[in-house]
């Protein structure tokens, strides 16, 4: 029967001034909308001839349009599984912001281990490659030592040699002096030398 009311009030509605649209209530307002939205050009066309039974007409479409509100219910079923969607995708941004973060920060870790592992490896490399120029030169210098105490020990054995050398060639001068000497006494005596034919003989 509210309804009903609210029917014939919008009939009246079209007719009166829009003040008494104001006076009603929101939720009769809505079905006034709903009904504007419906049906507004019948309502202009039979304007003209306001009759109880065009009145009549119009409630009994409005009797038939509760079924109209099953898809409200149904609207609410839809809003409800819009903003169950809604909810699982900003629980899936949200999971997915997560492992994005997550992400980065695991390569950031990942990242700065690395590089702290490259650093290591390069000072470490630094450090070997100065302690094998360091043994190359202490080997360079130990090298040079050796090879100047070799020198000296060649430039000693030559001089032992030159020494040596000079000792038989000055003995060899005395014997062959000697021998020129004695060879002289023996020409000048007519004797022969015992100990050179005792060589021969032997």
């Amino acid at each position: 029967m509210a309804e009903e009311e609210a029917k014939k009030v919008e009939v009246e509605v079209t007719e009166a001034p829009p003040t008494a649209a104001a006076a009603e209530p929101e939720p009769a307002a809505k079905d006034v909308a709903e009904e504007k939205a419906v049906i507004p050009a019948p309502a202009e066309e039979e304007k003209p001839p306001v009759d109880d039974s065009k009145a009549l007409a119009i409630v009994e479409k409005v009797a038939d349009e509760p079924p109209a509100e099953k898809p409200a219910k149904g609207g609410s079923n839809d809003r409800d599984i819009a903003l169950a969607k809604v909810e699982s995708e900003k629980r899936n941004s949200l999971i997915k912001a997560w492992e994005e973060n997550e992400k980065t920060k695991a390569e950031n870790k990942a990242s700065k281990k690395l590089s702290a592992i490259l650093s290591w490896e390069n000072t470490k490399k630094a450090n070997i490659e100065a302690e094998l120029k360091k043994i190359e030169e202490q080997l360079e210098k130990k090298k040079a030592e050796y090879a100047e105490k070799m020198k000296n020990k060649v430039a000693i054995v030559h001089k032992e040699a030159e020494e040596k050398r000079a000792m038989v060639e000055a003995k060899r001068g005395e014997e062959v002096l000697k021998a020129e000497e004695m060879a002289a006494k023996y020409r000048a005596t007519g004797h022969a030398p015992k100990k050179l034919i005792g060589c021969f003989g032997a």
